[in-house]
């Protein structure tokens, strides 16, 4: 039975489709079978694992709405072990099209049922709101990481949110956790990014990961070749970073394969 981990975060810019695509992926690579979700209109975790919005013919959009089974819209990846579920401007309008749905922040929960058991990890990318397809989100997971920028006005929003997964949890989803906040976009030459830091593991302690997320070149550029960080450049500190949080999710939820991750990534790399 699959794992299934909403990436959430209503405020934009802070490096959820990157965290993602580069968890989904590094999850695969270490041999775990995953499923990548875009629940974000703009679909950048479509476009940032090779595929042209132009040739995909049914997405999450048909699967929400027109209720087609997610076998037929699921495809594979140029990573081996990751599958993704499209995403498509259509589902721009797909809240308003649910609106009236009996049970309209379970659709995407029922979707699922029929393919959990096929994955160990379901990764969700959500749209950058609070909406309807990012609440069938939170519905749908077990738990969610949420990416906060090492920034100013890193905690703006992050109480709404917060107070959200509080609501989702007291009405739809008393199982929903917090698997961890995420700090991205670190530069550690930057005094301001070490408060930002220290402030939110104060603040919330434990919930944090360990991993921090550095601002790297690489990891910017890869989505443009449609490309996870580990396929675009596997020695990059980008594609490092998201490898050590996998390490860290699995390491949090008990599941560290008998086989050393160390070695199956040495080998992914070789192959590269």
């Amino acid at each position: 039975m699959a794992k299934v981990i909403a990436i959430a975060n209503q405020k934009g810019g802070v490096g959820k489709t990157t965290t993602a695509i580069n968890v989904a992926a590094s999850l695969a690579v270490l041999e775990y079978k995953t499923l990548l979700i875009d629940a974000d209109p703009q679909a950048n975790s479509t476009t940032g694992n090779g595929f042209d919005l132009k040739n995909i013919q049914v997405s999450l959009y048909d699967c929400m709405v027109n209720d087609t089974p997610a076998q037929r819209v699921i495809l594979e990846t140029e990573t081996p072990n990751l599958h993704i579920m499209p995403s498509h401007l259509d589902l721009v309008g797909a809240e308003i099209e649910l609106i009236h749905h009996p049970n309209r922040e379970h659709v995407m929960k029922k979707m699922l049922e029929p393919i959990v058991s096929k994955y160990d990890f379901i990764i969700i990318d959500s749209s950058p709101s609070l909406g309807l397809i990012t609440i069938n989100g939170l519905t749908a997971a077990d738990s969610v990481i949420i990416p906060v920028q090492c920034e100013y006005f890193a905690l703006e929003g992050l109480g709404k949110l917060l107070n959200t997964i509080k609501i989702v949890q007291t009405r739809i989803n008393p199982e929903l956790k917090i698997e961890g906040i995420l700090m991205t976009m670190y530069d550690g030459r930057l005094r301001l990014s070490n408060q930002v830091v220290e402030e939110i593991k104060n603040h919330f302690g434990t919930l944090v990961f360990d991993t921090i997320i550095h601002r790297n070149t690489r990891l910017g550029e890869a989505p443009s070749f449609g490309k996870p960080a580990l396929l675009y450049d596997a020695d990059s500190t980008g594609a490092i970073n998201y490898l050590n949080l996998a390490k860290e999710i699995l390491q949090k939820n008990n599941m560290t394969k008998i086989k050393n991750e160390d070695k199956i990534f040495d080998e992914h790399v070789a192959d590269q």
